[in-house]
């Protein structure tokens, strides 16, 4: 397995993978969030290759304070082979080299088994409500 930061190029077989996965939400544009972080200077999406196939994502972000996980997906076949944690690690390690201290993510309610996964890589689940505001309101 190979890792690597993902380029524009790469796109499709991005958006597919989120897809299968079932990540993509309606208020979210998979091509245009994977554009944003892919042209970011403190964002990117790591990619993780098996023989040249895209078998699994993360998307990075750092806003100068703590490090962020998005899109954390693993394709069905690839599942509980290690893609997930090596991910994390790779992103747990592009974070620290800008200067993170702590990486966060956020998982929906009733989404037990990322919840599992994660805990086993040592995160815990915080004391803190996100609170949100659509500035958009075709986004909703």
């Amino acid at each position: 397995m190979t890792v690597r930061e993902l380029e524009r190029s790469d796109v499709e077989q991005v958006t597919t993978l989120w897809r299968e996965v079932d990540l993509v939400r309606p208020w979210n544009d998979p091509d245009s969030d994977f554009h944003g972080a892919v042209a970011g200077a403190t964002s990117a999406v790591l990619g993780a290759e098996i023989n040249g196939v895209l078998v699994g994502t993360v998307m990075v972000g750092f806003d100068g304070h703590r490090g962020w996980l998005y899109y954390v997906a693993v394709a069905p076949s690839a599942q509980r082979g290690g893609v997930g944690t090596a991910l994390t690690h790779w992103a747990e390690e592009w974070l620290s080299e800008r200067g993170a201290h702590k990486v966060q993510l956020m998982v929906r309610r009733g989404n037990d088994e990322p919840r599992l996964f994660y805990s086993e890589l040592g995160y815990e689940a915080s004391e803190v409500t996100v609170f949100q505001k659509w500035l958009r309101a075709d986004a909703t």
